[in-house]
């Protein structure tokens, strides 16, 4: 059967028509073709300059310029660094700035009556000793919050520091709380601050110099005895230490009625350290904090190291043998005689004695174990009687003083090795005399 081809001839006729329609729309009467486009070298990109982005607005904790409230603190200062803070708030204090001050310190710590009495100081701007007037005192709680210090020139001793603490908050130290010297006509309490750190620090400032009886307020008397602080005080003089200037007092432990310390103390040039440790405890009766723990053995190792020649027993402070702790003076091969290291000693000693005529000593002559018994028992009897005769010299009364005898009776150290033969450093340990303070 043949297919009609009808279909065939009416899509032929819809193609003619296509084509038509379009050269109409192409070509039409009046109208030009529209133009090629142009070829042109391609055009250089555009340098595009930089947006600059929007300054952010200043930190109002990191800009004191942010606080523009006159007579109220803000918000306070912080910087990375403790030493940044305390010295633009010194710089502040000694040109008597007080809007500046009291932004940088900020609300947290400047309440009002604290307020006052800051812009009443810097009516007439203080002036810090130089040099030392800027201190660390130590750390509250580890690497978070610390103390620091400002000695006012010219003050006196009680009124002359203000204390600064700082927290550490987002790597970023600010002004937790300040303390400003007691007003005049108050009286000065021994510790300006009496938490754990500050009785810490009024204990050594008292050793340092070289106040016996101030830094026996500080201690608790069951635990530690007058012979420690006594070693103390002569450890630091004869030592030459001083606290170090960065962190002097690091914290080791925390508790409620405990506190561990670490005390950090260097020679006068800096160029030897060393530390000992203090332990604090919150006496239960009274809930104040008391120096109840002084271990010197790394101290003793470095001073022996320093002034001894290595000699470790060669040390001011020793065990009796009754138990606590007794000072030491030591001699040389058969001699009765003091070197100069020897009356330093005492006259610290001296000083403890004749601020209160009511404290006893008893000085035990000692030999080492060369010569006879009798001619040992005379050579440390006159050990004994040449450290007498010298604290009466300088104004210690004679009925403070007993003297004793004990010749080669009471070794420290070994006088022989465990072969048998000579023990010449444990005999130097043994040519002494020793201090027991009866009180």
């Amino acid at each position: 059967m043949q297919r009609s081809k009808l279909p065939y001839f009416f899509l032929a006729l819809a193609a003619v028509l296509a084509v038509s329609a379009l050269v109409l729309l192409i070509v039409r009467p009046g109208v030009k073709p529209a133009p090629l486009p142009e070829t042109r070298a391609p055009e250089k990109p555009a340098v595009l300059e930089p947006v600059k982005a929007p300054e952010a607005s200043p930190n109002p904790i990191s800009s004191p310029e942010r606080q523009t409230i006159p007579g109220e603190p803000g918000t306070g200062h912080a910087t990375a660094t403790p030493e940044e803070l305390v010295h633009q708030i010194s710089k502040a204090l000694e040109t008597g700035d007080f809007a500046t001050l009291s932004r940088l310190i900020g609300n947290k710590a400047l309440d009002s009556q604290t307020a006052a009495r800051l812009k009443a100081l810097t009516a007439s701007p203080a002036r810090l000793l130089q040099p030392g007037g800027i201190s660390e005192i130590g750390e509250i709680e580890l690497n978070a919050r610390t103390r620091w210090a400002l000695r006012l020139d010219g003050a006196e001793p009680g009124r002359d520091r203000i204390f600064l603490d700082l927290i550490r908050d987002g790597g970023m130290w600010s002004v937790d709380k300040i303390t400003l010297p007691p007003p005049a006509g108050q009286a000065v309490p021994k510790a300006i601050i009496a938490d754990s750190l500050g009785v810490a620090d009024a204990f050594l400032q008292a050793v340092l110099n070289q106040d016996f009886e101030f830094a026996r307020a500080f201690v608790d008397p069951a635990t530690v005895s007058d012979a420690k602080i006594a070693g103390l005080c002569i450890l630091f003089e004869e030592g030459g230490y001083r606290m170090r200037k960065s962190k002097p007092l690091r914290s080791m432990f925390q508790r409620a009625d405990t506190v561990g310390y670490l005390a950090n103390v260097e020679t006068s040039q800096g160029r030897e350290s060393a530390q000992f440790a203090l332990t604090m405890r919150k006496a239960p009766e009274t809930a104040n904090w008391r120096v109840a723990e002084i271990n010197l053995s790394q101290l003793l190792t470095e001073y022996a190291r320093r002034v001894a020649g290595g000699d470790v027993y060669y040390s001011p402070l020793v065990k009796n043998p009754t138990g606590g702790d007794t000072l030491a003076l030591y001699f040389e091969f058969d001699e009765d005689s003091m070197n100069p290291r020897t009356r330093r000693q005492l006259e610290i000693v001296s000083m403890i004695l004749k601020a209160d005529a009511g404290k006893k000593i008893t000085l035990s002559g000692h030999t080492d174990a060369l010569g006879t018994e009798d001619y040992n028992n005379s050579l440390s009897a006159r050990r004994a009687r040449t450290v007498r005769d010298f604290l009466t010299g300088v104004g210690v009364s004679a009925a403070q003083i007993a003297t004793i005898a004990k010749g080669a009776s009471q070794p420290r150290r070994p006088n022989l090795t465990e072969t048998g033969e000579d023990n010449p450093e444990g005999r130097r340990a043994n040519r002494r005399t020793e201090i027991y303070l009866d009180f």
